[in-house]
């Protein structure tokens, strides 16, 4: 190992530290190179030996070529609240305009917000608080479905609970239940992402799933107070 340990070069050019070239870090080399090429995360994880795509994910690490290749893929299905598409195409743009699209858009919990003030103060300011499929400034993508989905089902459950309550006057009641609107427009986004994403050949359907889990492996957990969203279930249409 020592001598070839001088023609292992890191990411500067120069050589690495003799001492941490062992032979266990070849396999987060193999790791790392077969993510890089794509590699279905599944895949990878038989290839590995791994009981769990979880140990997998420990040996690589989502580069920001990959990840803006992911971007491009996903955002050109961004939708609104309304389902009308917002991107026509992010591939071809450079860095610097990649960063001023994250720098103008801030995490919701099943999607994006782009209202100014908002995103200034890192999605602690918002003017329209818990009403973001009824904002004009709210985004989403085909990587955000499971979360809409759960928070579908969320707003399902508390309508029927609050419906069978006995013990809760009638303006209350109204007060608290999820607004009929609101799972209407929750419903219509949904399907709308799913029917863009059906009209796509298996082949693109392919490069969205490896591309959304990308997106979901960098991105960071979101809680902005909003009620929690729990994982989906059975699916509610």
């Amino acid at each position: 190992m020592d001598a070839i340990a001088h023609l292992l070069l890191g990411p500067d050019g120069q050589p690495y530290d003799p001492v941490a070239v062992v032979p266990y870090a070849y396999r987060h080399t193999y790791a790392q190179r077969h993510a890089d090429e794509g590699v279905n995360p599944d895949v990878l994880r038989e290839l590995l030996g791994h009981r769990s795509t979880g140990t997998t994910a420990g040996y690589y690490r989502v580069t920001e070529k990959r990840v803006r290749a992911a971007v491009d893929r996903v955002s050109a299905h961004q939708v609104d609240g309304h389902g009308r598409r917002v991107f026509g195409q992010l591939s071809g743009l450079l860095a610097h305009e990649h960063a001023r699209i994250r720098v103008g858009q801030v995490a919701v919990p099943f999607g994006i917000c782009t209202e100014p003030s908002n995103v200034k103060a890192g999605g602690q300011s918002c003017p329209y608080k818990f009403t973001c499929l009824g904002c004009g400034h709210f985004r989403s993508d085909p990587s955000y479905l499971p979360e809409l989905k759960s928070y579908l089902q969320q707003l399902l459950a508390d309508q029927e609970r609050l419906q069978a309550a006995t013990d809760i006057e009638d303006w209350a009641r109204a007060k608290l239940a999820p607004p009929d609107e609101e799972i209407t427009t929750l419903r219509q986004l949904i399907r709308r992402i799913e029917t863009d994403l059906d009209t796509l050949t298996e082949q693109d359907r392919t490069q969205i799933a490896e591309a959304i889990n990308v997106i979901r492996k960098t991105r960071q957990t979101v809680a902005l107070g909003m009620p929690s969203i729990r994982p989906p279930t059975a699916p509610a249409r």
